[in-house]
């Protein structure tokens, strides 16, 4: 009769030298146990007929093991960063005469290039950010009715102090950032001047002149005794360097918790310039409002270590879609998100 547990560890260390595992499977010696059940006195024959099954069910185990491990394979490592496998042949590119710059990146590229011409550094903005910054280095306290009016984007992700992080509702979170990067400057009789240009999220209600993800760009300027002549210049002098005309700008009072006086600014139209009351830019008014600006508080500038009352400056944020749908006299600001081509085209 032949010994089960010698047959079961001869079996196994087949399967485990074995390419084929499964041939293991249809060994002789396996097939006689099987016939010697019968051969078996009744007494024993259950217990003998379980020991084989038992045997069986192990080296079944062991060739499924086996024929796993078989089928790994080693693979080099990825780079799962690559925009393609590196070790594969580059893809072809799509002709770059079917494609164009998205209208929104082409405006922005000419917004910096005039105000870096007008002396302005461009920093990038940030797609998540702190409560810190978005509100409390901007004068916004904790429980500020004002903070309300954002209508800002939380995540369930929070910062070291348990506050939930946001989608910023505008680029202004780089102001405190900005001026301490900057701050070098002022005791080299140097000014701070920034402009921030990035994506900006809201929760707001959608239509032809609302979306909640738009492109907002902040500017900053700081040094000694700067006054709203210089920041109404300022505006007026790239508004119209923008637009390629010459224009007037009205300011309106205004409130704002980061800038102290606070100002909505007002264009004239660029386009019927006050004379056709069926302007659809302007409703025949002859004037756009067209951003939000005033002289920065000093309780930012305190944030950032900067004396307020050495140093003042002006700030100011402007919806980039805005100033392009007012230049081409574009009617709906979905459009930019909708990647139609009928409407892409045409840039």
């Amino acid at each position: 009769m032949t010994d089960i547990d010698n047959l079961k560890n001869d079996l196994l260390e087949r399967v485990a030298a074995s390419t084929s595992p499964a041939e293991v499977l249809r060994a002789p010696e396996l097939k006689a146990l099987y016939a010697e059940i019968p051969k078996q006195e009744p007494a024993e024959r259950r217990a003998y007929g379980q020991r084989v099954n038992e045997l069986k069910l192990a080296v079944e185990a062991a060739v499924a093991d086996r024929e796993n491990k078989l089928s790994e394979k080693t693979l080099p490592p990825i780079d799962v960063t690559a925009p393609f496998d590196m070790n594969a042949a580059q893809p072809a590119l799509l002709p770059a005469g079917k494609g164009s710059t998205h209208p929104l990146m082409r405006e922005m590229h000419t917004i910096e290039d005039i105000l870096y011409r007008m002396g302005f550094m461009v920093e990038d903005s940030r797609e998540i950010d702190d409560q810190y910054h978005m509100f409390e280095t901007l004068n916004f306290p904790k429980g500020h009715p004002a903070r309300d009016d954002y209508d800002t984007f939380m995540t369930v992700e929070t910062d070291k102090d348990g506050e939930p992080l946001i989608a910023p509702a505008h680029t202004s979170t780089m102001q405190n950032r900005t001026l301490l990067k900057y701050k070098n400057n002022l005791e080299k009789d140097e000014p701070i001047a920034v402009v921030v240009p990035d994506r900006v999220f809201r929760n707001e209600d959608l239509d032809a002149r609302h979306e909640h993800t738009f492109h907002q760009f902040e500017g900053m300027y700081v040094g000694k005794n700067i006054n709203v002549g210089m920041l109404i210049a300022t505006l007026q002098t790239f508004l119209q360097e923008y637009y390629g005309k010459e224009l007037q700008v009205r300011t309106n009072p205004f409130y704002f918790p980061f800038t102290e006086p606070s100002f909505e600014i007002a264009l004239s139209c660029p386009f019927c310039e006050g004379n056709n009351k069926d302007c659809k830019v302007c409703s025949g008014e002859g004037w756009i409002e067209l951003l939000g600006c005033g002289m920065i508080h000093p309780n930012v500038l305190k944030a950032a270590g900067i004396d307020p009352n050495e140093y003042t400056g002006f700030a100011w944020g402007c919806g980039i879609e805005r100033l392009v749908m007012m230049k081409y006299q574009i009617e709906d600001i979905r459009h930019f998100e909708s990647a139609k081509l009928d409407f892409l085209r045409q840039f």
